[in-house]
């Protein structure tokens, strides 16, 4: 194949990420990780996979940078996850160090890549990879929104037993505790959910989907959402590589859009072969611009600690 996706780290969300990409035939695949022979064996299983799935795309995983040449899009997931006793900050510089380090050995090797960062604290690791790269602000947009949107979507269409494709789900802010759902554009079939739901439920529904990731955490047990996350970082690769112009909620540098200059957060982007071609504005009500500035704030504390 002509084109070439490179996934960094062979974690549950990276091996996620990498198989469907694969197995849409998007792209070749290589799958990076530190760990010497897991990302191997992972991409040797996706490679032997392919002639059930119907897909030519190949698949290599690897320890060296140089195969990542010349890669089209890389997706940055790896990081630590928070440990028993580590504090927020230490999670913070150790993942900060984690994907600088990644960050450079990309553009060393693939400078005119489009970067879509994955770890956590996502806003906070977005800001890492832009000012480390120096890329145009286009070529680095951040998976959240995709996600929180979707746990939203398939809140929506469980309470109503409609379709999933008939609902549409807007997210802004950073993503986490203060993301900020916008029931009044979300919708069934082009119908308001505000018009389908009473109150209550709508407010279950937004509580809910801010918890979604914390929910699946606590019924796991040990480990963190991947499936969910995987598909989401797919849609993005997809919009970019077939440059279909969709409009995804993602985590982008804004410079003065909603108010808010020289923060990652998220916001409704058109993606497509350039990246972030376009970031669309919407009318916000008071409170809800409140809510995103108080959003936007948790990114900047988080930014400031880590000193981007």
């Amino acid at each position: 194949m002509n084109r070439k996706v490179t996934v960094i780290g062979s974690g549950n969300v990276g091996a996620t990420a990498a198989r469907r990409i694969a197995t849409k035939e998007l792209a070749d695949v290589v799958l990076l990780d530190i760990l010497e022979g897991i990302p191997q064996g992972k991409g040797l299983d996706m490679l032997e996979a392919n002639p059930v799935e119907g897909s030519d795309a190949r698949v290599l995983g690897t320890n060296d940078y140089a195969d990542t040449a010349n890669s089209d899009i890389v997706v940055i997931t790896a990081g630590l996850a928070r440990k028993p006793g580590m504090s927020r900050d230490d999670l913070l510089l150790k993942n900060k160090t984690i994907v600088k380090d990644v960050t450079e050995n990309v553009v060393k090797h693939s400078p005119n890549c489009i970067l879509i960062p994955v770890t956590n604290p996502l806003d906070a690791m977005c800001q890492v990879v832009y000012r480390v790269s120096g890329f145009p602000r286009e070529r680095v947009v951040g998976m959240a929104g995709i996600l929180d949107s979707a746990r939203m979507r398939a809140f929506i269409a469980m309470e109503l037993g409609v379709s999933v494709e008939n609902t549409h789900a807007f997210v802004l802010g950073g993503h986490g505790d203060t993301m900020v759902l916008l029931p009044r554009y979300s919708t069934v079939a082009g119908i308001p959910i505000t018009e389908l739901m009473d109150t209550a439920t709508v407010d279950a529904i937004v509580k809910r989907t801010a918890g979604g990731g914390g929910e699946i955490v606590k019924l796991l047990g040990s480990g963190s959402a991947y499936y969910a996350p995987g598909s989401a970082v797919v849609e993005m690769v997809e919009a970019i590589l077939k440059d279909k112009k969709k409009i995804l909620p993602c985590a982008t540098f804004l410079q003065g859009e909603y108010g808010i200059e020289g923060l990652f957060v998220g916001v409704p982007v058109k993606l497509g072969a350039r990246g972030v071609e376009e970031i669309i504005q919407i009318e916000l009500t008071a409170d809800e611009q409140a809510a995103l500035q108080k959003s936007a704030d948790a990114v900047k504390e988080l930014v400031d600690i880590i000193n981007v």
